[in-house]
């Protein structure tokens, strides 16, 4: 009896431990490994317009990375077209791509070493393919090719990536509607990219600069005193003259002209009745004591006018024979310009007695 009793306790023992393990076993979890969704995807464009040729920026963050051997892909929807730029099909030559281990939604990786194919281990293949290249695959030629777990990594294509505005760039959709870029990345890592697709991406601003030009003269009524064949005279504001050259007057001229502006000179030498005190003519000259004189010269400050010759030099002129004579001009829009005038009068022993005037015009005309 007892042998029986322990030989049945002891196969109920067993019963249990193997339900035991049997039940351990069944709620035991498998793991498999699962996808990963990439992350801060973005694509950046630089036009959003039907049909207008575009570049691209796409950036996201790869959770599992891209190993040795491993792909990255892209895929545009198919009103996508990559093959009809004016520059041509797209290819690897259109491409940046870069790689940064510390995402901060800015694309300064360091840029990877792309080839058309044969990539060595730390090049990538960059291939377009499919129907208007809408798939653009990188492949990583080896061990020193990979893209590190959790890294940003940013893909230009166009006139964005080395190469400058020559590269190819795909042709936006002809449908203003969203689309979906596909992206993979290594063995476990996708997302979608959604961009919007606009009937017109430019607004039209319009606004109207009126034109202008200012001109102001100083001092209308300068003069210089009594003549001597023995000394140079210079005219001053206050009519008395100088025997040193100063500056008589100022003009100042400013224009908002693309073309900038003339300023001209018109009007007589010195003149009393049918007398005149010679004009020293189109050759700057320098001051000559005892000869008939009557001369300008300016100099200039401040934006962009500049005093025409003969009148900027160092000596004087008065081409009364060209006249109106252009005095000073400036090329372009420009600030005031501030003309320092100077005159100057010699006559000779035996120059007539009289009063002797001149009448100056100076007209400032802006270039539209």
């Amino acid at each position: 009896m007892k042998h029986a009793f322990f030989s049945s306790f002891f196969q109920k023992g067993i019963a249990v431990l193997t339900s035991s393990i049997l039940v351990f076993t069944a709620f035991f979890p498998f793991y498999v490994a699962q996808a990963a969704s990439i992350t801060d995807a973005a694509d950046i464009m630089s036009r959003l317009a039907v049909n207008q040729a575009s570049d691209h920026e796409i950036e996201f963050t790869t959770p599992t990375g891209v190993a040795s051997g491993q792909t990255i892909t892209l895929t545009f929807p198919s009103d996508f077209d990559g093959s009809n730029d004016p520059q041509g099909a797209l290819d690897f030559s259109d491409v940046d791509f870069l790689i940064d281990t510390v995402p901060d939604g800015i694309c300064d990786g360091t840029a990877q070493t792309l080839v058309a194919s044969g990539a060595t281990a730390s090049q990538w293949n960059a291939v377009f393919s499919t129907t208007e290249n809408r798939l653009l695959t990188l492949t990583s030629g080896g061990a020193s090719a990979t893209v590190p777990v959790g890294a940003e990594v940013c893909i230009e294509i166009g006139e964005n990536a080395t190469g400058g505005s020559t590269n190819s760039q795909y042709i936006n959709p002809s449908s203003a509607t969203t689309y979906s870029i596909a992206v993979t990345a290594g063995a476990s890592d996708s997302g979608n990219i959604s961009v919007t697709i606009l009937s017109d991406d430019q607004v039209s601003v319009s606004a109207t600069v009126a034109q202008s030009i200012t001109f102001t003269i100083s001092d209308s009524t300068i003069g210089f005193g009594s003549l001597s064949s023995s000394a140079a005279r210079y005219a001053i504001g206050d009519t008395s003259g100088g025997s040193s050259e100063v500056e008589a007057h100022t003009l100042t001229v400013g224009t908002n002209a693309s073309n900038g502006y003339t300023l001209s000179l018109n009007g007589t030498t010195l003149t009393s009745g049918g007398d005149t005190i010679d004009a020293i003519g189109s050759t700057n000259t320098a001051s000559s004591v005892g000869t008939e004189q009557f001369g300008i010269r300016a100099t200039a400050s401040g934006g962009i006018g500049t005093v025409s010759a003969p009148y900027a030099s160092t000596g004087f002129a008065f081409d009364s024979a060209a006249f109106p004579d252009e005095f000073a001009a400036a090329t372009g829009a420009t600030a005031d310009t501030t003309y320092s005038i100077r005159y100057i009068a010699n006559i000779s022993a035996n120059t007539e007695a009289g009063s002797y005037s001149s009448t100056l015009t100076y007209l400032a005309s802006a270039n539209f």
